[in-house]
């Protein structure tokens, strides 16, 4: 139920995808590309932006994503109706991930890719996965040929979504199983067959135990994405327990952002020996995207509100991304921002399935809005046309900074701005992504621009009962969070009496000196 919706939803963004491939292709033989520079109306991001440096970009950027390569160079070894269909997308050429991986899986070799995100994997794994199945003639009553593991609910739709595109036409079934769906109608779907599944890792694990009628000894192939976030969101048990209950006898894909020791653990359990390594811009000198802007700013914690409030209001033509700490902090600013018409979505992991979806397809839909979330929305969603990516609370490590500011400047001439805030006691973490190949440049402001209204929101909060509660609730997540940061030698303050009365100036609510 609701699959139809979420389909016509993917095609408009594909279609989305289709025009930015052909406006890039337009820019190779432009004498110059121009750079719209939006600086009307924005106070708060007149900062000291790279501006040579993006336009640099913008005449590189597509030479050094894509390569030679060509799809059409797959003629004979692919299906002609599965290359059709990557046609149908819009697609001609190959990213770098793409040149490189998609030859030894269709010779049927395991595979371990490191790429960054938005590089292009996706159909990476996609095209040979189905193709193989086309080679095998294969039937819905063999069971399922190929299971795709996916670290959360919005990329496992995500995925499908691309899936289904691949697959118009062709007659091999596809589903999807994840957290928060009708388990009845998965588990009904499964018994009749489903030849290609994509699934989060503990509602498979739950199929695999429960499901009598889930056919998968005739598995020929396991693609797991995003492996490090899997592992990073406490799936290393189910991963575990998955593998036990699959075939030996396959080809594997694993493909992961970054490398821990946990991936390498997960390596050695589900890819054979001596895998094809592949690794995208390697050697690149940092760690984010070409076309990304990216800077800080820092503000003390009684004025972080009031930051976050100018920039929103200045900038509610854009489509922006805010990341926060906790569940109950999206939640409070979520209330207390459409509450003084600033009109926002949100996204955490407490909010229900249906509820998630709806608002992640209707934020992929929008030309501009305000999407407020945590890391549930950082890693592999493929949102269009994100302006601003803004780390209103910072991220427990430099990766996770990595991933967060992925949702912009993605694809083959993507950009993108991206705001770290910082209070001046956390300046340390900077020192941490400098070594992660992320350098950032401090955006400069006139603070006498930023509007001054922390009277009148400390009123609203202590005359309104539901955003009171809401902001103290909010205010001890946001504690717990800071303290049991993974850098907290580098990024906590010291909270004094002082430090606490500050921060909680930056929840709104009154307090007493």
């Amino acid at each position: 139920m609701g699959i139809d919706v979420k389909k016509k939803v993917l095609k408009r963004k594909l279609k989305q995808m289709k025009e930015g491939h052909q406006k890039k292709k337009a820019k190779e033989v432009v004498e110059e590309p121009v750079v719209e520079e939006d600086v009307e109306d924005e106070d708060v991001e007149d900062a000291d932006e790279p501006k040579a440096q993006t336009e640099e970009n913008s005449s590189t950027k597509v030479s050094e994503f894509l390569t030679k390569t060509t799809f059409a160079s797959l003629e004979g070894k692919v299906n002609a109706n599965l290359l059709k269909a990557v046609h149908n997308l819009g697609f001609t050429t190959m990213t770098e991930i793409q040149a490189k991986s998609i030859d030894p899986l269709l010779e049927g070799k395991d595979v371990l890719a490191s790429a960054k995100t938005g590089s292009g994997k996706t159909l990476a794994f996609l095209l040979p996965a189905i193709e193989l199945l086309h080679k095998l003639n294969w039937k819905q009553h063999n069971g399922t040929g190929i299971i795709i593991v996916s670290p959360t609910r919005e990329l496992s739709m995500q995925t499908y979504g691309v899936l289904s595109e691949l697959l118009e036409g062709s007659n091999l079934t596809y589903g999807l199983v994840m957290g928060g769906s009708n388990r009845s109608a998965e588990k009904d779907k499964l018994a009749k067959g489903v030849s290609i599944l994509v699934a989060t890792p503990g509602r498979l694990l739950d199929h695999l135990q429960n499901t009598d009628n889930f056919l998968v000894r005739n598995l020929k192939c396991l693609i797991i994405d995003e492996a490090d976030r899997i592992l990073d969101i406490g799936f290393e048990i189910e991963m575990q327990q998955v593998l036990r209950h699959l075939p030996k006898q396959r080809q594997s894909m694993l493909f992961s952002a970054t490398h821990s020791p946990k991936v390498d653990e997960l390596v050695k359990l589900a890819l054979h020996s001596n895998p094809v390594r592949v690794s995208v811009n390697e050697k690149a000198e940092e760690a984010t995207v070409e076309g990304l802007q990216q800077g800080y700013i820092v503000a003390p914690s009684d004025k972080r509100l009031l930051l976050l409030f100018t920039f929103l209001k200045k900038n509610k033509t854009k489509k922006v991304m805010v990341f926060f700490s906790s569940c109950n902090s999206v939640k409070f600013h979520h209330e207390l921002l459409n509450y003084i018409d600033i009109p926002c979505m949100s996204i955490h992991g407490k909010q229900k399935q249906q509820k998630r979806t709806t608002t992640f397809f209707q934020f992929c839909q929008a030309e501009s809005g305000i999407l407020l979330c945590t890391d549930v929305a950082a890693r592999g969603l493929d949102i269009p046309a994100v302006d601003w990516i803004v780390q209103y609370d910072p991220p427990d490590e430099p990766r996770e900074y990595i991933h967060r500011v992925g949702r912009t400047a993605r694809g083959t001439n993507g950009s993108g701005k991206a705001l770290l805030v910082l209070r001046p006691e956390e300046l340390g973490f900077l020192r941490y992504l400098k070594a992660a190949k992320v350098t950032l440049n401090e955006f400069e402001f006139s603070w006498s621009k930023v509007a001054n209204i922390q009277s009148q929101l400390e009123n609203l909060i202590s005359k309104n009962y539901y955003l009171n509660k809401s902001a103290k609730e909010a205010y001890k997540c946001y504690l717990r969070a800071y303290d049991s940061h993974s850098l907290k030698v580098e990024v906590r303050s010291k909270l004094s009496g002082a430090g606490y009365r500050k921060k909680k100036q930056s929840f709104t609510y009154k307090t007493k000196k």
